[in-house]
C-alpha cells in the first residue's frame, strides 16, 4: 500500500468510519480503538504524568544498552526512546538536531504519556496496548503531526514474572524507513530482558547470602527475609509457628519492610504468641530494592489452651476471639485494675479507644473522663479540665491519640500529669507508627505499660464476629446478613482502615439493603479491591468507577475500558494496582 493510498484509507476512516481492508490489521485496530477513545486526530495534546522514575530495575538494565544503540546509531536520525509500562517518556537520546526539535514539537518528551489513550495509534502505546512489536510509519499515526515519523516499539516484559515493565521505542523520518528500525528495537529489547534477569539474579542471590549468614550468625534466633518474589524462614521458625502464625509474621513484616532499619517492632500474632522483629540495617542492596531481612524474637509461647486465655471476660461493646485480640484486651484489663497507666498502640480505626473503654467501664469504679487530642489542642479549656480531673483524689481519664498533639501541648499534659501516677488511673491511645521524640521523652515515661492492639488484617478471622455484630448495631436489629461468598470477599480485603472502614462498609449496605441476604454484587466496590495501601480520594473514585464498569459489563474488560473511555492497558494495569477481584 503506498503512502498515498494510506492517506486516503486514513482520511476515508476519520470521515466515514469506513476502514479499507488493505491497511494492516494491527492499525486498523489501533484506529478503531483510538476513535472510540476521542482521541483528536488535528491536535496531540499530552499529558504530563510524571517525572520519570530513573531509579528503577528497569533503567538500570537499560541504560548501558541504550547507550551503545545510541552510538551506533550517531550518525543517523533516530532517536532512542525507553518508556514505563504506561506510555510515560522515561529517556530520549537523540544524535540529530532536527529530529530532537521534531520530538520536542509532538511532546515525545520524558515526563509525558504516549499511550493510546492520548496520542492514539504510534509505536509505543499501540505496542504497550497490544503488548506486540509493532511498526507505525506515516499516516498509519492516528494524529497529524506523527506522520512524518516512522516508530518501531517493542514491549519489555519481565523474564521472571512476564509483567509488561515498558517499552523500548526508535523513531526516525518516515522516509528512512522503519523494518531496519524494528530489528534493532528487537535485538536492544533481548538484551534488556536479559539484564532484567541477571539483575533479578543477583539481587536473589544476595538475600539468600545475607540470610544465610544471618542464620549461621544466630543460630537460635528466628530469620525472616522479604524479596519481591521470594520468602526465606528459618527452621527455627517453622518448628515455633503454626501455618496461621507464620502467615501473620509475614503480612507484619511487609508492612514494616519501609521502615527505619534501627526500629524494633513488638507484634501480636493470632496464637498468642508475642514477636519482636528487629531489621537488618544494611545488607548490600541499593534502596531501590523491594527487599528487608528481619530478626524474629519470640517473646511468650504459652501453652495450648492457655486458662489465662479462655478466662478473659467479655468486654461490654467489644467482639472479636482471636487470640492476639483477646490477649491485648487481657492486658490492658490487667492494667486497669492494678491501676497501671497504660498506652495503647494501633493504627487508626484498630479499636484502641474503644478497647480502653470497654475495660474502664468493667473495671475502674468511677466515671472515666475521656480527652481527644481535636479538644486538647483547640481548647484552653479541655486543659483546665483535665488538670481539675487530675487534681481530684480518685481519678480515671483517658487521653486520645496524644502522639497527635504538639510540642507546647506535650509538655502542659507531661506537666499535668507529673506525680500524679498513684492517685489514679490513665490509659491513652496513640499510632502505631513511629512518634516523634517529644513523646518519649515528655509523656511515655510516666506509663508502665504499652500494648499493641492487632490490625483488622491481622486477625482477619474476627471478621465472622465483628460484621453480624456490627450489622445488629447499624440495622437495629433487623434480619440482615451476608452470604458466605460476601463474607469470603470481606475477608479478602486488606482494610487498611480497620474496623471503621468494616463499619462504614457494612453502613452502606444497610442503607441499600434493611433485610435478607447480602450477596457479593451488594457490597460496595471498594470491597472488591485488595490493594494494601489507602488510597487518596481521587484513586478511591478511579478504584470504584472501574468496579462498576467491569460489574455492569459483566466482567468484561474490554466493554468496561469503552465504557469508561479508556483502553484496555490502561483498565489491565488500574486493575492490578488496585487489586481488584471481580
Amino acid at each position: 500500500m503506498t503512502s498515498k493510498d494510506l492517506q486516503k484509507a486514513r482520511e476515508l476512516f476519520l470521515a466515514d468510519d469506513d476502514l479499507d481492508s488493505s491497511v494492516r490489521r494491527p492499525i486498523s485496530y489501533s484506529w478503531q480503538r483510538s476513535k472510540s477513545l476521542k482521541v483528536r486526530p488535528d491536535q496531540l495534546d499530552l499529558p504530563f504524568v510524571r517525572e520519570p522514575n530513573l531509579d528503577c530495575p528497569l533503567v538500570a538494565a537499560a541504560e548501558p544498552v541504550l547507550r551503545q544503540l545510541a552510538d551506533g546509531l550517531v550518525d543517523e536520525p533516530v532517536s532512542v526512546i525507553l518508556t514505563s509500562a504506561d506510555g510515560v517518556i522515561l529517556t530520549r537520546i537523540t544524535a540529530s538536531r532536527r529530529l530532537d526539535r521534531t520530538l520536542d514539537d509532538v511532546q515525545l518528551i520524558p515526563g509525558y504519556s504516549y499511550a493510546e489513550e492520548f496520542a492514539g495509534t504510534n509505536g509505543i502505546g499501540t505496542t504497550l496496548e497490544t503488548r506486540q512489536p509493532t511498526l507505525v510509519t506515516g499516516a498509519e499515526h492516528y494524529a497529524d503531526c506523527l506522520g512524518q515519523l516512522a516508530c518501531a516499539g517493542v514491549p519489555i516484559t519481565h523474564p521472571m514474572s512476564g509483567a509488561l515493565v515498558g517499552a523500548l521505542d526508535l523513531t526516525g523520518w518516515v522516509e528512512d524507513g522503519g523494518p531496519l528500525l524494528a530489528t534493532l528495537a528487537k535485538s536492544a529489547t533481548a538484551q534488556i530482558e536479559g539484564r532484567l534477569l541477571a539483575q533479578a539474579s543477583a539481587d536473589q542471590t544476595a538475600l539468600l547470602n545475607t540470610y544465610l549468614k544471618a542464620c549461621r550468625r544466630s543460630p537460635q534466633t528466628g530469620v525472616l527475609a522479604l524479596g519481591d518474589d521470594v520468602v526465606l524462614v528459618n527452621r527455627k521458625l517453622r518448628v515455633a509457628l503454626d501455618a496461621q502464625d507464620q502467615g501473620a509474621l509475614l503480612e507484619h513484616a511487609v508492612d514494616l519492610s519501609g521502615a527505619p532499619a534501627t526500629q524494633r517492632h513488638i507484634v501480636a500474632l493470632p496464637s498468642g504468641q508475642t514477636a519482636r522483629l528487629s531489621s537488618v540495617e544494611d545488607f548490600g542492596l541499593g534502596a531501590r530494592r523491594q527487599m528487608a531481612l528481619f530478626y524474629v524474637h519470640l517473646l511468650e509461647i504459652p501453652t495450648s489452651g492457655s486458662p489465662a486465655l479462655e478466662s478473659i471476660r467479655v468486654l461490654p461493646g467489644i467482639t472479636g476471639s482471636s487470640a492476639s485480640w483477646r490477649r491485648s484486651c487481657q492486658q490492658i484489663a490487667r492494667c486497669a485494675r492494678e491501676q497501671q497507666w497504660v498506652t495503647v498502640s494501633g493504627e487508626t480505626g484498630s479499636g484502641r479507644g474503644s478497647a480502653l473503654k470497654a475495660v474502664a467501664i468493667e473495671h475502674i469504679p468511677i466515671r472515666t473522663r475521656i480527652f481527644t487530642v481535636a479538644e486538647l489542642a483547640g481548647d484552653s479549656a479541655a486543659l483546665s479540665a483535665l488538670e481539675q480531673e487530675l487534681g481530684q483524689d480518685r481519678f480515671s481519664v483517658i487521653l486520645r491519640d496524644i502522639d497527635l498533639l504538639g510540642e507546647s501541648q506535650q509538655r502542659i499534659v507531661a506537666d499535668l500529669i507529673q506525680g500524679r501516677e498513684h492517685a489514679g488511673w490513665i490509659g491513652a491511645t496513640i499510632g502505631g507508627t513511629d512518634h516523634n521524640t517529644d513523646l518519649d521523652t515528655l509523656i511515655l515515661p510516666h506509663f508502665s505499660h504499652t500494648v499493641t492492639m492487632p490490625a483488622l488484617r491481622h486477625r482477619i478471622d474476627d471478621l465472622h464476629s465483628l460484621v453480624p455484630h456490627l450489622l445488629r448495631q447499624l440495622g437495629r436489629g433487623a434480619d440482615l446478613s451476608l452470604s458466605p461468598a460476601a463474607m469470603r470477599q470481606l475477608c479478602k480485603y486488606s482494610w487498611p482502615g480497620n474496623v471503621t472502614e468494616l463499619r462504614q462498609v457494612l453502613h452502606d449496605v444497610v442503607q441499600r439493603q434493611r433485610s435478607g441476604v447480602v450477596e457479593v454484587e451488594q457490597l460496595p466496590p471498594m470491597c472488591h479491591a485488595l490493594s494494601r495501601h489507602t488510597l487518596t480520594q481521587i484513586e478511591a473514585l478511579e478504584r470504584d468507577a472501574i468496579v462498576r464498569s467491569l460489574e455492569e459489563n459483566h466482567g468484561n474488560k474490554k466493554a468496561a475500558a469503552t465504557a469508561l473511555g479508556i483502553s484496555r492497558a490502561t483498565i489491565y494495569r488500574k486493575i492490578k494496582e488496585f487489586g481488584i477481584d471481580i
